[in-house]
């Protein structure tokens, strides 16, 4: 019986780490989880409540494909107190997740055989999602000087023609975020040359040095992807957005008419209160920003003192190449050497990630505390 290629695509490595990680808590030894990219706190009350009133009162069918009006307005009203853009909530359409929204993107924009620039380091999905697709990912190496983010000189180096560029901002795992400037010049470059701009804003509102940007303030053309998962913590409720270019929306619609015919309606209803719990999800980010602080102070005594500088998100990403050319094997090392759970580069980077790991800091500060000492004393 034929197998599709399409599953034949790189697994995800965390997910690894995640079942190694929790198969020696199982058997009663001690971790710390710096692998995990989610939240350490469930969703806001607020939203639970919301939601378990709807499962109490409603009978939970589908919903409008592109999602119930109420939400669609609560996140275009979170664009102008936030951001101070106004978007129509016509162009707002809700997806299953963020994964929802970057599949859908893809192929409303693309055809197979189209090739799309992303960065590398970068989250891994991308890649594998797109090659399910037939749709080529081409890698555009980055590093330090352009703050592990693709530039319009870069993007020149790229042979062949292009489709599109998808950006993250925050970026995982790297936490390096693009400026007005930088994503003005990337918005012209792409424009100029009929390329599709995605730009990934997942990690919007956690950020350590002012506000992310948002590429829906400055162009009606970019595709921009968002979640409830970071910020709002609601990994598991398996709720994002997308801001929708006009021309594109005929064709995401009926796309999402027919892969997901709705996002979770439970999960919408609830949604619609997150935009009311800010002062509790900003405890969240406060929290972030004192293990950010404990993670930069105490990882260059362990000898790990090349790092992403981590301006958004959750993550650490560091080079290791002083202590092991095999970033698989050294988590691997490490997990069962000290009980830290951390993710090999190679999930970001196919070609340069042997020479780094990532570290999440979405945990509580004791264990960040922890992790360092672990680490100080295992690689002294």
């Amino acid at each position: 019986m034929k197998v599709s290629r399409r599953g034949a695509i790189s697994p995800f490595y965390v997910m690894e780490v995640m079942k190694a990680a929790a198969a020696r808590e199982a058997s009663g030894q001690d971790i710390v989880h710096l692998e995990v990219g989610q939240p350490s706190t469930g969703a806001p009350g607020a939203v639970r409540e919301a939601a378990a009133h709807a499962i109490g009162i409603d009978h939970l069918g589908y919903t409008d494909s592109c999602g119930i009006p109420e939400l669609r307005t609560a996140i275009a009203r979170h664009y102008r107190d936030y951001y101070g853009v106004r978007i129509p909530a016509e162009r707002i359409v809700v997806t299953t997740g963020s994964s929802g929204a970057f599949l859908l993107s893809f192929l409303a924009c693309m055809d197979a055989g189209d090739r799309i620039a992303i960065a590398e380091p970068g989250y891994p999905a991308y890649r594998n999602i797109l090659a399910s697709l037939d749709i080529e990912a081409v890698g555009v190496p980055t590093g330090e000087e352009t703050a592990f983010q693709p530039t319009p000189e870069l993007l020149e180096k790229v042979e062949g023609p292009l489709a599109a560029l998808l950006v993250a901002t925050p970026a995982n795992p790297t936490g390096t975020m693009i400026d007005t400037e930088a994503m003005r010049d990337l918005i012209s470059y792409c424009d100029g040359r009929n390329m599709r701009l995605i730009v990934d804003e997942i990690y919007h509102g956690i950020t350590y040095n002012g506000p992310a940007v948002t590429a829906a303030s400055l162009s009606d053309r970019v595709i921009v992807i968002n979640s409830f998962s970071k910020y709002f913590c609601m990994t598991g409720w398996r709720l994002g957005w997308m801001v929708v270019p006009e021309d594109l929306h005929n064709s995401i619609e009926c796309l999402a008419q027919n892969h997901f015919i709705s996002a979770p309606t439970h999960s919408q209803l609830g949604a619609i209160a997150a935009f009311d719990c800010i002062d509790e999800l900003e405890e969240n980010v406060e929290r972030y920003r004192k293990n950010r602080e404990i993670l930069l102070r105490e990882l260059p005594k362990a000898g790990l003192d090349r790092m992403a500088p981590a301006d958004g998100a959750f993550y650490i990403y560091a080079d290791v190449s002083r202590l092991t050319n095999d970033s698989i094997e050294f988590c691997k090392r490490m997990l069962a050497e000290t009980g830290i759970a951390a993710t090999p580069g190679t999930d970001f980077d196919p070609v340069r990630g042997h020479q780094h790991v990532r570290f999440s800091f979405a945990g509580m500060p004791e264990e960040m505390e922890e992790a360092a000492r672990r680490l100080k004393e295992w690689l002294a």
